[in-house]
């Protein structure tokens, strides 16, 4: 049966990933895809379809932000993670933020992202405070805006239809996604944040993040992409918030990581040895759990660090506040660890 263009791949060619488990009884299963590359681009575990167009959401704020950066922008430190990232809302974060539209010359009106009350609780406490209210701030895509528009005043292109798919900025994202992926981008679509999101497959996906994550290793590769790996790295809590799963994985496991709503993910290791997830319900919860699996099975990073982290980033199965079950890989997963 041909492929519909406009749709992800089916139930039928997906994979039983994880479960969760309650009491000895298995209350749900996470059925998706999954795909680790080797650092040259080759194919080593593939779970399910691969190769069906996934929209790869928030996964792609990396080749978002070097597109921003390639235009020109001259993001420093933290402010490249933030443009990577999706973040909290913390107070650090909105500060990053706000000191990259005051040097682009803009107003925080102008970012065309929702307004939000912050996932941070200091700093959404502090908005109600004062009084402020919800804040573009505090979206978590709020500083890819910022870099967009940062781009708009450096070259000086309209603020105004900074989002539209024919704005000289997103056809550069565009180009950088094709780019990088080493595909055409199957659909285009619209983010929750109100920008152009790309359609590309998790093998796609997977190539892009290890060319990423390879650059500041490769003399050869891009600079500003060696940034962004290199940034990202060193500022994990900007790239999602202290304590968050992408975070603690990139801190205390150098994976670079990065989540995209509906149950995205991807990671790759400075080696470039790369997995992205899709988790066809849309859940996030097995995401974590299913690509440090991958990367640990396939000898990329070292089984008890990734012990130590799975313990932090997966949600224990409570009952009555105690633990009851646990998340627990599918067995094609599990199978790769024998």
């Amino acid at each position: 049966m041909p492929h519909n263009p406009h749709a992800t791949f089916t139930v039928d060619s997906a994979v039983e990933l994880a479960v969760i488990e309650r009491s000895g009884f298995v209350e749900s299963r996470h059925i998706g895809s999954a795909v680790l590359l080797s650092a040259d681009g080759s194919v080593v575990t593939e779970l399910g379809d691969i190769n069906t167009p996934i929209y790869a959401r928030s996964a792609l704020k990396p080749f978002q932000a070097l597109a921003s950066m390639q235009s020109g922008v001259p993001l420093r430190g933290a402010q490249v993670a933030v443009a990577c990232g999706s973040h909290t809302g913390s107070l650090d974060h909105m500060d990053v933020v706000a000191g990259m539209l005051k040097a682009a010359g803009v107003r925080e009106d102008q970012l065309q992202c929702p307004e939000a009350w912050p996932q941070d609780e200091t700093a959404r406490n502090w908005l109600v405070r004062s009084e402020k209210g919800k804040s573009r701030l505090a979206f978590n895509c709020s500083g890819k805006h910022a870099a967009f528009l940062w781009a708009c005043t450096e070259n000086g292109w309209d603020t105004h239809s900074y989002l539209e798919p024919n704005h000289p900025l997103q056809q550069r994202v565009r180009s950088v996604i094709e780019e990088y992926t080493g595909e055409k981008i199957a659909h285009l679509g619209i983010d929750g944040c109100g920008a152009p999101v790309a359609a590309l497959s998790l093998k796609g996906l997977a190539r892009g993040y290890s060319l990423l994550a390879k650059a500041p290793g490769d003399q050869s590769s891009n600079a500003r992409a060696a940034t962004i790996a290199t940034s990202m790295l060193d500022y994990p809590w900007a790239v999602q918030g202290r304590g968050e799963a992408n975070t603690l994985v990139m801190d205390e496991l150098e994976v670079i990581a990065k989540i995209g709503a509906e149950g995205v993910l991807a990671m790759a290791t400075p080696q470039g040895v790369s997995v992205a997830v899709k988790i066809l319900d849309g859940n996030l919860r097995a995401t974590s759990l299913v690509a440090l699996t991958l990367l640990a099975a396939a000898g990329a990073v070292e089984i008890p660090g990734v012990a130590s982290v799975l313990e932090k980033v997966v949600d224990p199965v409570l009952g009555g506040g105690r633990p009851v079950g646990r998340i627990r890989l599918g067995p094609a997963v599990s199978a790769l660890l024998d």
